[in-house]
């Protein structure tokens, strides 16, 4: 597994994680029992755990966020960088509010949509005349709200912010894609490129490269807080 070897990368999770703990510490919210989903690295739970904080742990392959979520109600669930996958993310909203306590508080954060705009364009370069999806379609700010409020929670913000990150190649940022889970994950795939599409695709990529031959590429993350009450 990628996500366990020393070196892989992990930036986005740890924007993330970051990101949920100064916003529980904002809201001086002390839960006592807490569900964290999708984060691989274990942070997360490590810097909530103590003070008789209960916390229970699940990956994106152990849990099926389209299904009830079992050992609940929780106070606090957190999803990091999961529910961009799901294929009925309504449904799993309603799964997540249903699970939570009388006052408990939903935290999610995903990639949204506007990222890796460099990649889109080498990717439409690759195949310029019918080019596969090879992108599982992201959720935007308003879309996120509108999904909220159709699970029925009471209360939500939705707020972005943008973490940009530069690469030498595209090869590169293939490979943190996958590091940090995030590569293709439709239920049908284009088929591999070939070599002169990948090579179109790494030129296309390297056109927007800056003095340094870097290419800065945006990742959008959207972040849910929302409360059941």
């Amino acid at each position: 597994m990628r996500q366990s070897q020393r070196d892989a990368a992990r930036y986005l999770i740890a924007e993330m994680v970051e990101d949920v703990l100064d916003r529980l510490e904002f809201m001086r919210l002390a839960p006592k029992r807490v569900l964290v989903i999708g984060d691989w690295t274990g942070t997360l739970a490590l810097s909530l755990n103590g003070s008789g904080v209960m916390i229970a742990e699940r990956d994106v392959a152990s849990l099926d966020e389209e299904q009830p979520i079992p050992d609940g109600p929780f106070d606090l669930i957190v999803s990091l960088s999961s529910l961009d996958r799901v294929n009925d993310l309504p449904g799993a909203l309603l799964h997540i509010r249903n699970a939570l306590s009388d006052e408990g508080i939903f935290i999610g954060s995903l990639i949204a949509a506007g990222s890796l705009a460099n990649l889109r364009r080498a990717m439409i370069a690759a195949e310029p005349d019918r080019p596969a999806a090879r992108m599982h379609p992201l959720v935007d700010n308003r879309a996120a709200s509108a999904l909220l409020q159709r699970a029925l929670f009471k209360r939500q913000v939705v707020d972005g912010r943008t973490l940009s990150v530069s690469y030498s190649s595209l090869d590169r940022l293939v490979s943190d894609l996958r590091d940090q889970g995030l590569a293709n994950v439709l239920a049908k795939p284009g088929p591999a490129l070939g070599k002169a599409a990948l090579e179109r695709a790494r030129q296309a990529f390297l056109s927007t490269a800056d003095e340094h031959d870097r290419v800065l590429e945006d990742f959008e993350i959207l972040t849910l807080t929302s409360w059941k009450n």
